[in-house]
């Protein structure tokens, strides 16, 4: 009976897949951006890793769009999206005040001096991110998407009401608007459980979870899928760290 179980859902991923490519990504202004001489050396041997130019192209995010980095960190995917969507466009690169604490190092050289002149930085409350109404053209979550359902309050990292969170950026997005979300797969059956110890969350889960916010599933890639990762291992294992088990989906609002 649980292969058969394992095997529907392995179809039906399939079936989901077929429809990756769904935005308009412009390969080579993502391309260009990649190659840009401004970028930093760590963010160049990060490219080898996570693979942005295939990430960047589910997305589709285009010249002249807003895009939303939530939890974006250090600025990572902020940098590459500035170029793509051009002096026009604009990023909301948004931390709360626990990934600002962690971040800041990586922040304070790249957004120094206005090098980044479309980056919007802020850190906002969880519960007030300001992204506005019918607003964006796309928004982010790169590996933090099952802090939603993390906490640890002696470092800091309070709890989050994930759905009243998730609303925000539904509300913020126009119609057609799309979400793109990477994170670190968890087993099967697991739900959000792993997301308190292990970081991962389970990638069946997350679909049920965006499309219950109204949400549709558009599309997934495997770039970033590593077969050899049991997903039983805390993501920060040096065992495991930087070569997790990933998943990459796409969601577009109605």
């Amino acid at each position: 009976m649980r292969s058969l179980h394992i095997t529907a859902a392995v179809l039906a991923f399939a079936a989901l897949a077929s429809c990756a490519h769904v935005g308009v990504a412009d390969r080579d202004a993502i391309a260009r951006q990649l190659a840009a001489p401004s970028r930093s050396a760590d963010d160049r041997e990060r490219d080898a890793r996570d693979r942005p130019d295939a990430v960047l192209e589910l997305a589709g995010f285009a010249r002249g769009d807003t895009i939303a980095d939530i939890f974006g960190g250090g600025g990572y995917y902020s940098e590459i999206i500035s170029g793509i969507v051009g002096p026009r466009g604009q990023v909301l690169l948004i931390n709360n005040a626990a990934y600002d604490a962690y971040a800041k190092k990586g922040l304070e050289p790249r957004l120094a001096g206005n090098r980044l002149p479309n980056v919007r930085y802020s850190i906002a409350p969880n519960e007030a991110l300001g992204l506005g109404e019918n607003a964006l053209d796309g928004a982010l979550i790169v590996m933090s998407y099952h802090d939603l359902y993390h906490a640890d309050p002696d470092s800091g990292w309070q709890a989050i009401d994930a759905g009243q969170f998730i609303d925000q950026i539904v509300s913020a997005l126009k119609p057609g608007g799309r979400l793109l979300i990477v994170d670190h797969a968890a087993r099967e059956d697991t739900g959000k459980a792993d997301a308190q110890a292990l970081h991962r969350i389970e990638e069946t889960f997350a679909v049920r979870d965006f499309k219950a916010h109204g949400l549709e599933f558009a599309g997934s890639i495997e770039t970033l899928r590593n077969r050899d990762d049991d997903r039983s291992r805390n993501v920060f294992d040096p065992a495991i760290k930087g070569r997790t088990d990933r998943f990459v989906h796409l969601y577009r609002k109605p």
